[in-house]
């Protein structure tokens, strides 16, 4: 009966176990939940043209003419990591230098995220941005695909 009682204990446990794993623990902040990124004082004072990376939280934010864009680092393509290189020539008029470019097969994107020249089919995917409390926060567990950029994907602050 010993035995019985212990191999019953054991495969509870392991039944357990594998059902906690199924449920993930995102902590604050961390890809897959939302992101304070500023204050709306913060995001005012950042100039037209400027890229701020939020490396843990896998996307870019991106200060456009009329607001921010939260774009997904994830390529279009085939899923590669996709840099911003500020010393690269701009393919916008919001800089004189700096633009998206997809190491695996040359996909360049302007600050949009726009594709401008290379494979990719479509531009880089976002994720929504809204101001609450007072704060601009990124919904990093939902991404909008996108086949133009328009300016409706834009928050205005």
């Amino acid at each position: 009966g010993a035995w019985w009682a212990a191999v019953a204990v054991l495969g509870a446990e392991m039944t357990g176990g594998m059902l906690a794993s199924l449920w993930p623990r995102l902590k604050e902040g961390a890809f897959g939940t939302k992101v304070k990124v500023a204050t709306i004082e913060e995001a005012e004072a950042i100039p037209v043209g400027t890229i701020t990376y939020f490396v843990d939280q896998r996307f870019y934010l991106s200060r456009v003419e009329s607001g921010f864009l939260a774009i997904y680092r994830k390529c279009t393509h085939v899923g590669c990591v996709v840099p911003w290189l500020p010393d690269a020539p701009s393919e916008d008029a919001l800089g004189t230098s700096g633009r998206f470019n997809c190491p695996c097969h040359g996909g360049i994107f302007d600050r949009h995220g726009v594709v401008m020249a290379g494979p990719p089919l479509r531009p880089l995917d976002i994720f929504p941005i809204t101001i609450e409390e007072g704060n601009l926060v990124v919904n990093t567990g939902k991404i909008i695909q996108r086949e133009e950029f328009n300016e409706s994907q834009v928050t205005k602050i």
